[in-house]
């Protein structure tokens, strides 16, 4: 249903479906995390609902074990609300619903985005360039003379089981190198 909502941000909040809240399952979720140690801040309506501190902007990064956690009505919401305050890298919908996923991957404007997979996908090394050196959410990131290839920027699209990265659940992840066609070629073969 469209209540097993939630939505991971690179930007270390959480947003989570207002039926998680009236059934309880938002409490659930708070115990379990600060069990873990983690400290959570709210937004205005998450604060004054499950009595954590509230957050001063959504735009902070904690870079430690910490992250804000809002309500929202629903999907449309979580993409406004990504749109607004989100740092356009890694966002993530973690839902059974197949068409509010498609909604989320589609709607949501950052360089990644995943449905029920984790945002630590999100790196250099695991998406097979090898060590990353940096990072970028910007459109275009060319200077100086730029060709076409350099007007070309990519958006990654995951859909995933739960799988958790570096788990203990056997996984095991693999790398390999894709063949990309040469634009002449693409173009040659209708694509």
């Amino acid at each position: 249903t469209s209540s097993s909502l939630f939505i991971l941000s690179e930007q270390e909040t959480l947003l989570v479906h207002k039926d998680l809240e009236q059934n309880g399952f938002l409490n659930d979720i708070i115990f379990v995390l600060q069990s873990k140690g983690v400290t959570l801040y709210g937004g205005p309506r998450a604060s004054a609902k499950l009595n954590i501190p509230e957050t001063k902007s959504f735009h902070h990064e904690y870079s430690s074990k910490a992250c804000t956690v809002e309500i929202v009505e629903d999907v449309h919401g979580a993409i406004d609300h990504i749109h607004q305050h989100g740092s356009a890298h890694t966002d993530c919908i973690v839902t059974e619903d197949s068409e509010v996923a498609e909604i989320f991957l589609h709607q949501v404007d950052s360089a990644a985005v995943f449905h029920n997979a984790s945002t630590r996908f999100s790196d250099g090394f695991r998406f097979g360039f090898g060590a990353e050196v940096g990072i970028s959410t910007s459109r275009i990131h060319a200077r100086g003379p730029v060709g076409v290839e350099g007007l070309l920027t990519t958006r990654w699209i995951m859909r995933g089981k739960g799988q958790v990265v570096d788990g203990d659940n056997g996984i095991v992840y693999t790398h390999k190198d894709l063949p990309v066609l040469k634009r002449t070629e693409a173009v040659e073969n209708g694509i």
